[in-house]
């Protein structure tokens, strides 16, 4: 059993908690135990709502990496975890929000394209430094939050974007506080459960579908990059870089 997060109910509101000291990177067991999770509070008849967010330094930095450069044959896993993680909120049965701080990368950002509504504190930054390190995906995500041309800067060249720049682009419902985050991720998670369940569980359904082209479909697309990438010497180097703090030479 994992203990890299929480979960409680209160009055209709479903609240997952990631804390996975010191970064919140999850392994690929963890990202698998995330989504069975997320599944099933979306089943669960008394969630009307729920809330994603993190203690800690930030959100989430994504995947474990040192699990990836001492077994990179487990990528395969960490890619079905990922899959299955960011369907779960995408296709949860119900609204999901995401509050996000600090840190949201790699697959704290497939978390956060994956859901409903974003509330952000000011001190958040958006990056999918996926190049840098030896992988793909996420970009199908990251194009959920900022246009086509941003999503390929940012791909790229790996740059973080601030909370407060990121506004303008149109994802963020609410930019608040560090302290503010929580209650205000609650504060509109109450105003949904209010509402009727039947009818906010079909509007769920009904949005996903009328979406341009299929994100889940997109994301596998991206996912077969990250095993190709895996076969090339420079993503190995990529990941022992990061492991050993220094530059990685190509």
């Amino acid at each position: 059993m994992t203990t890299a997060f929480t979960t409680q109910i209160q009055q209709g509101i479903a609240e997952l908690v990631i804390d996975k000291p010191p970064v919140n990177a999850l392994d690929s067991q963890e990202w698998l135990a995330l989504a069975n999770q997320i599944d099933a509070l979306g089943a669960d008849p008394e969630v009307r709502v729920l809330i994603i967010r993190s203690e800690g330094r930030g959100f989430c930095a994504g995947v474990d990496i040192k699990e990836l450069d001492a077994h990179p044959e487990r990528i395969v896993k960490v890619n079905a975890g990922n899959y299955a993680t960011f369907k779960a909120i995408h296709r949860c049965r119900v609204p999901v929000i995401v509050a996000v701080h600090g840190f949201v990368l790699g697959g704290g950002i497939g978390m956060t394209g994956a859901a409903d509504i974003v509330v952000a504190s000011r001190c958040a930054t958006f990056a999918l430094p996926e190049v840098d390190r030896g992988a793909m995906g996420g970009g199908a995500h990251l194009q959920r939050l900022f246009p086509v041309q941003k999503v390929r800067y940012m791909f790229f060249t790996g740059e973080t974007v601030t909370a407060p720049d990121a506004m303008r682009y149109g994802f963020i419902e609410r930019l608040v506080e560090r302290e503010e985050l929580a209650a205000s991720a609650r504060d509109i998670a109450a105003k949904i459960a209010a509402k009727s369940p039947a009818m906010i569980r079909i509007a769920k359904e009904a949005l996903n579908g009328i979406e341009d082209g299929n994100l889940e479909d997109k994301y596998r697309w991206e996912q077969g990059f990250t095993l190709e990438a895996y076969t090339m010497p420079d993503s190995a180097e990529t990941r022992r870089a990061f492991v050993e703090k220094r530059e990685a030479s190509f």
